[in-house]
């Protein structure tokens, strides 16, 4: 058989409320549907489900803002309640024009609004990233292992934008069970040179194929990568972080 995996979307799951335990939710959904988790998989979980079931939810009502999120409100036509939930969520402001607000979240990702995001919840409410989407995937990973006695790697995705190109993405923002990177770094290619750069954003490419099967609108908050072999790994994402002295955007 030729190199191939496949990305199965897990449907049934509905909607997910604090408290839920999401790793319960997603492998009965799984087995549901006659793909039941199994050793070797790596199952992709949209960050919102994971917030959701964490509390990570805000009412704007119960927001007052600050006198820097009112100013800022004002030069970009946002909500300053918003602006302040952002700013609270935020390690430093990288940028500021348009419209846009892009922040480096206290994990250390850099993106539009902090990760602040309001859609899929009710009016007035905003969902906040996972406070440690690590421990969140480590958490589902050992729950999954407990219900369904599979060893699983786990993303925990978002949608991000991209500097230079249109559209977004999804990205891994917390990992657990496989090496987020795949290094190719001193093996030679076919005419017989080191590679010196090729370091492959796994848990990224991974969490993107997932992306087309969950949709944005087709309440599928979760998906199974079957049959791609990983590398086990505890590193979680922060490999996936630039180190700031190779980075040359900062």
């Amino acid at each position: 058989m030729p190199p191939r995996y496949e990305v199965i979307g897990v449907e049934g799951i509905g909607e997910v409320r604090p408290g839920d335990d999401v790793a319960r939710v997603v492998v009965d959904a799984a087995a549901r549907q006659g793909t039941p988790l199994a050793t070797g998989d790596v199952v992709v979980l949209s960050q919102k489900i994971v917030s959701k079931a964490e509390g990570r939810l805000l009412n704007l009502a119960d927001v007052t803002p600050s006198t820097m999120a009112t100013t800022f409100a004002t030069e970009l036509g946002r909500d300053p309640r918003l602006i302040e939930v952002i700013l609270r969520e935020s390690r430093r402001i990288v940028r500021m024009d348009r419209g846009v607000l892009v922040t480096e979240t206290r994990h250390g990702w850099v993106c539009a609004n902090a990760g602040v995001d309001q859609s899929n919840v009710d009016a007035e409410m905003v969902a906040l990233l996972p406070e440690d989407p690590d421990r969140s995937a480590r958490a589902f990973r050992d729950s999954v292992r407990a219900y369904a006695r599979a060893e699983v790697g786990v993303i925990v995705a978002d949608t991000f934008g991209r500097p230079w190109r249109e559209g977004l993405v999804n990205i891994a923002i917390g990992v657990a069970g496989f090496a987020p990177l795949r290094s190719y770094l001193g093996e030679r290619d076919p005419a017989g040179r080191p590679l010196q750069a090729t370091i492959l954003a796994l848990a990224d490419e991974l969490s993107s194929a997932a992306e087309p099967v969950m949709g944005k609108l087709d309440r599928i908050p979760a998906a199974i990568v079957r049959g791609l072999p990983v590398a086990p790994s505890e590193e979680g994402s922060k490999a996936l972080l630039r180190d700031p002295a190779r980075d040359l955007f900062r």
